[in-house]
């Protein structure tokens, strides 16, 4: 299948492929809990001749090819939504109190638009495509349930890739963005650091142990750990984000809860600062009479994007966009419009997959800020430009063409 062929027919299936994402985007569903979602896209595959099996709590896989004997390239799309009440000015926004402000029913109906093309051309697949349709990605849980549950093998993947819609960005609705080889986005760790001291009256301080003052202080000895432990190339974001405690101004409370998260760049790095984490917690806390403990909760490593995967889905998204719509990292740094940095300050679960086999992340941009569509991802008023939907799918489908054509026996 030539890269004008597919063109033509993702062009051709255009309205099918808005009509699926405006169906997921006005029941989106959260977490693993996606029983209307997962109906949908199965119904789909289904009705495409696909054969869809359950994997894990809530993940659906499919496989296209095999007819020919070759490797096996894994492409993925998740499901699931945000639990924010839509802002955004569209007519199918969703009205059940979640919101896909991340663009996941973008992704899916791009992935069930490039299957279509795959299983109108499944006689010329040098091997197997196995599509993923992964839950609870933005709670970091999603990809690992899937991989417990035998994602990888039956048969075994050989290589995978992701692509994830970006809101907002400078360049044309549909240009590519091909991850460079490395980390191109961070772990992510969420913690609670609970501070257990002894209440009693407020005007008796003497006669308990004050939690919200240990925890204070907590609180900016961890900032030291970036000032003081780690080096000038150690990027590491550490955030407190909620702190609660007591009901009464007059009452010193027994404990502390404070939540937060942890994005590093480097797994040694992330070892590293989650001990000193707990270290610091334990000695501050003493320090005042008070005991703290560190839970570290959901989280996911670094995503590493492949050296040779980069190349290649490089050269392919070139030969079917044509070089104005499809740019590696360095291009973009030597253009000027790389930033200082071509990594993201956004976790992604897809880390999962990629520590386990050769895997690429690419972004595609739908929307320019002066198109309307200024808000970013996570905001209850983002837009996402439908025009891109076609040429993800295209992106989805002959990106894996090409590799299995290119990785045959």
């Amino acid at each position: 299948m030539t890269s004008e062929t597919i063109l033509r027919e993702a062009e051709a299936i255009r309205h099918h492929i808005s009509d699926q994402r405006r169906q997921l985007h006005q029941h989106a569903e959260t977490g693993f809990d996606l029983t209307e979602t997962l109906a949908f896209v199965k119904r789909e595959l289904t009705d495409m001749g696909l054969h869809p099996v359950d994997c894990g709590r809530a993940g659906v896989v499919a496989l296209v090819g095999g007819k020919k004997p070759g490797k096996v390239f894994l492409l993925r799309a998740d499901m699931d939504a945000l639990p924010i009440r839509e802002e955004a000015d569209v007519p199918f926004a969703s009205q059940n109190g979640n919101m896909h402000a991340c663009g996941h029913d973008m992704h899916t109906s791009m992935l069930l638009g490039a299957a279509r093309l795959l299983k109108d051309h499944e006689d010329e697949i040098q091997g197997t495509v196995k599509l993923m349709f992964q839950p609870a990605e933005e709670i970091f849980e999603g990809s690992r349930n899937m991989i417990g549950a035998g994602l990888l093998e039956d048969p075994k993947v050989d290589a995978a890739l992701m692509i994830h819609v970006m809101a907002g960005m400078p360049f044309p609705a549909g240009t590519v963005i091909v991850s460079a080889p490395g980390v191109s986005a961070p772990a992510a760790d969420y913690f609670e650091i609970k501070v257990q001291g002894k209440g009693c009256h407020g005007s008796m301080p003497n006669t308990g142990i004050d939690p919200l003052t240990a925890a204070a202080h907590i609180l900016i000895a961890l900032q030291e750990i970036h000032a003081r432990e780690l080096a000038m190339d150690d990027r590491a974001v550490l955030t407190i984000g909620t702190m609660q405690a007591g009901t009464a101004a007059n009452v010193i409370p027994d404990t502390v809860v404070m939540g937060g998260s942890l994005r590093t760049f480097d797994e040694e790095t992330r070892a590293l600062i989650k001990n000193r984490m707990t270290e610091i917690a334990e000695g501050t806390a003493k320090a005042f009479r008070a005991e703290a403990s560190v839970t570290f909760g959901s989280g996911c490593p670094t995503l590493v994007n492949d050296k040779d995967l980069s190349r290649c889905c490089e050269t392919y998204v070139k030969e079917l966009l044509g070089p104005g719509k499809a740019f590696s990292v360095a291009e973009l740094n030597a253009m000027g419009g790389g930033g200082k940095s071509s990594k993201s300050a956004g976790s992604e679960d897809f880390a999962y997959v990629s520590q386990q086999v050769p895997s690429i992340m690419l972004a595609l941009a739908s929307g320019q800020p002066e198109q309307g569509y200024g808000y970013p991802q996570h905001h209850p008023m983002v837009k996402f430009d439908e025009s891109v939907l076609p040429g993800g799918s295209a992106v989805y489908a002959y990106t894996a063409l090409r590799w299995l054509e290119d990785h045959k026996a």
